[in-house]
């Protein structure tokens, strides 16, 4: 049986990722502990995570254009249920990074499924609305997923968290086998060769994809900055417990979930320029705050400008998406793809750059609060006015 709105898919098939991200942030220390190494390197497996999930797009969207969304979906939730196990049954560092690369890996095919399914299926304009709601779904998980991880680390161990991360696999295996429909437009484009610069050029050389592309890319970076930190943050220096740090995480999560949700219908009130601006703004004061209030031990301190700073990127992300995608009715797939490795191997890169400086943790969270303003700011003086997203041009 196959579903006549596939959405309620979609939207189960995006929550692969962030559930391999927040679920075991809890366990991080635990983790560490039975593996022997220090928690820095228990929390480099987000980046390395992420690395993965945006690299692993470049291959799946090509993939997706070629031979369809529906079995390269199926494809990830099984590669995600194998490494998923693997990364439960892990006694050794190395081992758990390589089922953290696999993870990255299907959840990527996932994604791509999903993001060029919404665009198939609901078409340029109507997309744009859609993904803000993937985007609110996703953000479900963390505010559920640190809880739920922390009780599952209390009662059964870190394992239990990649555990059920699998064991979502499979339910997800069955769900998408009986039901999920074949989206891809028959005009996709499908001739030449399968990987070829050709394909990519084709959307690198459209002025919209890449200002839109690249202003996600910095506000996940914030995203990743956030989330890679907060553990330490908030569990180490501040001295919170699991508890308590999973209720600050969930609490952030609740306010991006709830501006996702609002995001369509502000933008269409206010126009997406101005919401666009005016997101960018509120995540440059939220910069201006963290930085003031870094020296700060209280909670209240670190997360209050972190959930100024999500409003801004719920509603900045609702532009992006739908504005970036908009020129590829024939080859969503690969630019879904491209867009996934902006947001997540170019957002992991700019974190592992900033975490590599000589700059402190709180001056590299501003910083990278701040630098979605500044790329916004920096187009409009180079490009001064711009054109619609549907002619290709960039629109400030």
């Amino acid at each position: 049986m196959r579903l006549s709105n596939p959405l309620p898919l979609f939207m189960l098939m995006v929550l692969f990722s962030p559930l391999a991200i927040d679920i075991f942030l809890p366990a991080i220390p635990q983790m560490a502990q039975a593996l022997s190494v220090p928690v820095a390197w228990i929390q480099q497996s987000l980046p390395m995570f992420m690395l993965s999930f945006g690299t692993g797009q470049l291959i799946a969207g090509p993939l997706a254009d070629r031979y369809g969304r529906r079995p390269i979906g199926l494809i990830g939730v099984l590669l995600y249920i194998i490494t998923s196990s693997i990364a439960a049954s892990a006694d050794v560092y190395w081992v758990l990074m390589a089922a953290r690369l696999g993870q990255g890996l299907a959840a990527s095919c996932l994604s791509v499924a999903a993001f060029a399914g919404v665009r198939d299926f609901f078409g340029a304009q109507r997309s744009g609305a859609m993904f803000s709601y993937l985007n609110g779904v996703i953000c479900i998980v963390p505010a559920v997923a640190p809880l739920l991880g922390g009780l599952l680390t209390v009662w059964w161990g870190w394992e239990s968290n990649f555990w059920f991360m699998a064991g979502y696999g499979l339910i997800m295996l069955a769900a998408l086998t009986a039901m999920l429909p074949e989206t891809r437009p028959a005009n996709t484009s499908s001739e030449g060769k399968l990987f070829s610069w050709n394909r990519y050029q084709a959307v690198l050389t459209v002025p919209v994809f890449i200002f839109y592309a690249t202003l996600a890319l910095l506000g996940m970076a914030m995203i990743i900055g956030y989330v890679t930190q907060s553990p330490s943050r908030l569990m180490i220096d501040m001295g919170l417990s699991a508890r308590d740090y999973a209720l600050w995480f969930g609490a952030n999560a609740v306010v991006n979930i709830t501006c996702a949700f609002a995001a369509p219908k502000l933008i269409e009130k206010v126009g997406k320029k101005t919401a666009l601006w005016g997101s960018v703004s509120v995540m440059a004061v939220a910069a201006v705050a963290e930085y003031a209030l870094g020296s700060i031990m209280h909670p209240l301190a670190f997360m209050g400008p972190v959930f100024t700073a999500s409003v801004g990127f719920a509603t900045m992300m609702a532009v992006c998406a739908g504005n970036a995608l908009a020129p590829f009715g024939d080859r969503a797939g690969t630019a879904s793809a491209l867009l996934g490795l902006f947001q997540m191997t170019g957002a992991a890169i700019v974190v592992a750059c900033l975490a590599g400086s000589q700059m402190l943790a709180v001056e590299q969270l501003s910083l990278m609060m701040l630098l979605p303003w500044v790329w916004v700011v920096v187009n409009r003086m180079l490009r001064g006015r711009c054109m619609s997203a549907e002619t290709g041009n960039c629109q400030v």
